[in-house]
This record gives C-alpha cells, structure tokens and sequence, in this order.
C-alpha cells in the first residue's frame, strides 16, 4: 500500500471549483443515466422479433444465453482496421473476448465498429482538415453501436489520437453502462526518435533526399502497435490507466504477446463482473467523475503528454455533465512535476518509460505526493492504490499483479517526485490582446520560453514552407499561422512547421508559433503558442496581426500580446481568407454541419450540446 499524505491544496481547490462549476449540468447527467440503469437490461422488454434479431447470427449456446436472458451481454466496439499499425492487432480481440466471456458465463458480441484515421498518414494533406472531427464521428458510431439496448456492458478498442476522446464520449452517452477500455499496445523500438527528427530537418534542408528521409521514417514506424513516441495516442493510453479505465498496468504491453492476450481476456471477465446484474456494478458515467479528470490532467502533466487534451479532456468531461477550464490545466501545471522525458521531451521512447518503471512508477509517485486523489473509482472497484501494481504471468499462464518499482530504472527517463525533470508540468495559458491559447514548454529549453520578434503572416502551411524553401524567412520571427480553427478547416495539425521553423532556431535564430490551429504532443523544441481562440474566422485579434508587429510569446508570465499601441489595435480591422479551398475535396464537403456547430477550442472544439 502507498501511504496517503494529505490532498495537495491546489488539487483539492481546483477539484472543489469545478464541483461547483459543474454542479448544475452534472446533476442532470446524473439523473439521466440513473433512469437509463433502471431499464436495464433493456434487451428483456424488447419484443420477440426485437430480440430474435439480437441473437440470430450467434452460435447455439451464446443464443440460448441471450434468450433466457441468463448472464451478460458484453458490446464490443471496436477501431480495427490493418492498414493502422496502432490498430492492426485489434483483429483477434473478438475472438479472445467471445471466449473469456463464455468462460466467465456471459456472452461478447461486436456491436460496432468506428473509424480509426492516421494523424502520421494525413500529415500536411487535405485529409487532417477531418482528423479532430474524426472524434464527433466516432462518438456518434459509438451511440450507434450501443443504441439496440441488449448490452450489459461495453468494451472499447482504440488508441489514437482522436479515437479514444470520440470513445470516451461515446462511452459517457451510455455512461449507465460499464466501460473497460482495451489498447493494444506500443510496436517495438525502432530508429530512435531524436535521430528519425534530425533526418526530417536535413530533408527540410535539402541536405538528404527523399530515399533517406522514407528509409528513415520506415526504420521509426516498423511494425503493428502504436508509435512509440509521447504523442496523443501514448497520451490517451496514459490516461486511460490513471482515469481508472484500464487494468492496472495495461497501457504498455506490446502486442500478440501472452502477456498482452492475458489483459485482453482479464479485461472481458472485469467488464462482466460489474455489470448491474451482479452486487459490483460500476457505471462509467458514475465512476468518470471530477476526482478522474483531475486526476487525467495532472498525469498530463507531469508525464509532458499531449497539448491535445487541452481539447479532448473538456470535450470528454463535458460529455459526462462535467465543466473543465483551460485555467484548471494552468493551476493544477504549477503544482505537478515533470517526472518522464520522453520524445519529443527528451531521447527515449515510450517502451523504455515502461521499462523504467512505467505507469505503475508515475501513480506511486504522484499519490506518494498527494497530486492524486486517491479514492477516484475504477474498474476494479477500488482506489488507485492498485495501480501501483503491475501485471504479470506465471509459469502456467496465470495473471496476477505485483508491486511496482518502488525506484526508476532510469532516470534519464523517469524521476521521482523528490528529483523531477522540473518542477512544473510544462504547459501554461497564455492571455493578452491576441486572445487564449496553450503552450507546451517542457521540450522547449529554458532560454526560448519567451520570444519577442516581428510577426511574419501566413494563412496556410504551405505558404511558410515555400517561404522557407525561397530563404525569405530570415532574422528572429513569430511565425503566426491563422485561419486553422475548427470553424475556419477543421483545425488540423501543422506538425509540417517543425522542420523548417526547427532549422531556423538551429541557426540562433529567436523563433516561436502562434497558431489557432493544432501542434499535439509532438510539437518539440520550437515554443509554440497554440489553439488561440477566439480563431480567426470567428472574429480572433490573432486576424488583426500585420507582417512587422512586434509580438511577445511569453509563456513564464503567461502572456500572449501583440505589441501594437491600444488605440491603433481597437481600430484596427480584422484580414480576412478565402477558405473555399479547404471546404470541398477528401470528404470535406461532408463536414460543412460540423464546420457550423462547433464550439471555440476552450470549450472543446466540439459540436456537441452539453450533457
């Protein structure tokens, strides 16, 4: 057992505040899945040709099972698919499921499927412009897989980036149900991050051709299981395991190992056993309370993961009745430590974070510092204590759970509270006349966390690169790179800025970002003020800025501000872009609805109503 110190004040304060701000929306969430667990299990009081279609393609004994109405019914939905190498291995899961399910008396069905889109593949191309809607996408094909009501429980399989918020989302609509999330797993190490990111920049350079930079990207991504580096997809697996969705030490396993296919078939059996029919029942909508979230965001920090959550986490709570604010994120960076370094905030990979001690090393730490709180419900009916713990296999194929690392195995991958990387999380809100936005300092050295230079404009990243590429991006620069919000395209990633802005430092340059589109948890060394809002087509100051102004990036004092005297920056109008281009091609046109309805990236950016 961990000793319990005292909640720390701040975690406690920002608990207490989103309680009250909540209160209201969470009270009606909470009454409404409360009804929807008194039907259950609905699949009962369906009618005779309701139910018979329900079972009509299931073997003899699974159908006898849901005609009876004996045991339970557990919903598979599923993000399979094996051209995503994240995704590939959830191709056996079924199988695995059905049978641990039978074993434990019940029965698994595949009740759907979502789409699971590449943020690697479609880097730089039409196709991020759906990549954050992807998540609205997947929410709604979860509501679609659950809404025939003969489920007693829900498993989910996803781990990318947008797929596991669109789950969770998906999730908490049903959130009577009990949730136990499943990954797959992180492929083996490869061509080291650190070297894989200095080919990039010598392409952008000219220095090696396209031959090296494919070879290299190949030796990097090299196999089935998620990549290896801390961006959303090891992030969101991060917080599956520290918001309590997980089996304690899940999130790391490589795939088609026993190990792995161990916490696949455990995973079936604790879903079944907590659902309403037993004396253990656990709804997900219950268990995700404002304890977990908090709990989310300081493993967010203190593990450096991905600026991504600044969105997905409001979109996630918000589903649940729950009211996060991007100040909740700044308050509680200021209290957690930097306990792991890995790329892009330092050499290592996730597979050697595991090894060094891994999730199971992290939660110690962090309720050994009071940063956690220590009761937030889980799957396993318990408080985190037991994710301190870590799975393994005996001799006969057994699983079981033993003490994690009571040290790290590396620390120049992961520290302890008393020795951290450094003392804050590593992500700050930045205010001033240019709007909101977040900026994630932790791989950013110290020097560059504020950044005063001339605004140099552009509408796409596009237009930066061939810039760069003419050599007309000269001298110290705030590159700003507007019309990339949610309303305006979509909000893609703009990781196709690194290379050439990443030179640009490299050749003592003062360089920064200011974007109101996204970076994730990739976004490396180059400061990068990112998802301002209000975004430009929405009316954003960021559509104000003029080539030549001077603009601070100051992420120690929390500023955000184009140096433009007062009277001059109220009269000043508003640059406009035409965004024809992006709205039509790749399936965009089909995105028109989304465009409409969605929210500002504060709230989310996303389209749905509140809980």
């Amino acid at each position: 057992m961990v000793a319990q110190p005292p909640l720390n004040a701040r975690v406690g304060e920002v608990t207490q505040r989103i309680v009250e701000r909540s209160r209201e929306r969470r009270g009606r969430y909470l009454e409404r899945i409360a009804a929807a667990a008194a039907r259950a299990p609905q699949r009962q009081a369906l009618g005779c040709a309701n139910q018979a279609h329900g079972f009509a393609a299931c073997g003899p004994s699974d159908k006898a099972m849901l005609r009876a109405g004996q045991g339970a019914a557990l919903g598979i939905v599923t993000a399979y698919n094996d051209m995503l190498s994240a995704h590939r291995p959830y191709e056996r899961y079924p199988d695995l499921l059905r049978e641990a399910a039978r074993e434990a008396g019940g029965v698994a069905l595949v009740a759907g499927g979502v789409p699971a889109m590449c943020d690697g593949i479609t880097q730089g191309e039409a196709g991020m412009e759906l990549s954050l809607f992807s998540r609205e996408v997947i929410a709604l094909s979860t509501a679609v897989a659950l809404s025939h009501q003969t489920f007693d429980a829900a498993v989910f399989l996803g781990i990318c980036d947008k797929i596991v918020p669109g789950l969770v989302i998906g999730a908490l609509s049903f959130g009577h149900l009990p949730a136990v999330f499943i990954p797959s797993g992180p492929m083996t190490s490869g061509l080291p991050n650190d070297e894989k990111s200095k080919i990039r920049q010598l392409f952008a350079e000219g220095k090696v051709g396209r031959d090296a930079l494919l070879e290299a990207e190949s030796q990097s991504y090299h196999g089935p299981g998620t990549c290896t580096f801390y961006g959303t997809a090891n992030t969101n697996q991060m917080l599956m395991e520290i918001m309590g969705l997980h089996l304690p030490g899940a999130s790391f396993v490589t795939p088609d190992t026993p190990l792995r296919d161990a916490l696949t078939r455990a995973a079936a059996q604790r879903a079944l056993a907590i659902t309403a029919l037993g004396n253990d029942y656990i709804p997900a909508g219950r268990m995700l309370d404002e304890r977990a979230f908090v709990n989310g965001i300081v493993g967010l920090h203190a593990t450096g993961g991905s600026t991504n959550h600044t969105l997905h986490l409001v979109a996630m709570a918000a589903a649940g009745g729950i009211v996060l604010s991007w100040d909740d994120f700044s308050a509680l960076a200021e209290v957690t430590p930097l306990l792991a370094r890995v790329y892009p905030n330092g050499a290592a990979d996730v597979n050697h974070f595991h090894a060094a001690g891994g999730m199971a090393f992290v939660i110690r730490e962090l309720l050994g510092a009071g940063l956690l709180h220590p009761d937030a419900q889980t799957i396993l009916g318990t408080g985190l204590d037991a994710y301190t713990r870590e799975p393994v296999l005996a001799a006969d194929g057994s699983l079981s759970w033993r003490d994690g690392p009571a040290a790290s195995g590396d620390e120049k991958v992961l520290r302890g509270g008393a020795a951290p990387f450094q003392a804050t999380g590593g992500l700050k809100v930045l205010d001033g006349n240019l709007g909101r936005a977040v900026i994630k300092t932790s791989a950013v050295a110290p020097e560059r966390h504020v950044i005063e230079a001339p605004a140099r404009i552009f509408h796409s990243q596009e237009e930066l690169q061939a810039a760069f590429k003419a050599g007309a991006l000269t001298g110290d620069l705030v590159a700003v790179v507007r019309f990339q919000g949610p309303k305006a395209n979509g909000m893609p990633e703009l990781h196709k800025l690194m290379p050439p802005l990443g030179v640009l430092q490299d050749r003592g340059h003062k360089v920064a970002l200011v974007t109101d589109g996204r970076l994730s948890g990739a976004s490396g060394k180059v400061p990068a003020a990112i998802h301002v809002t209000p975004e430009a087509v929405d009316g954003g100051a960021i559509a104000k800025i003029r080539d030549g102004d001077l603009v601070r990036v100051d992420a120690v004092s929390g500023r955000l501000e184009a140096l433009v005297p007062a009277a001059e920056w109220a009269a000043r109008p508003a640059a406009r872009a035409d965004l024809t281009g992006n709205h039509a091609g790749v399936g965009r046109e089909l995105f028109a609805a989304f465009r409409a309805a969605v929210g500002g990236a504060e709230h989310g950016a996303s389209i749905f109503e509140e809980a």
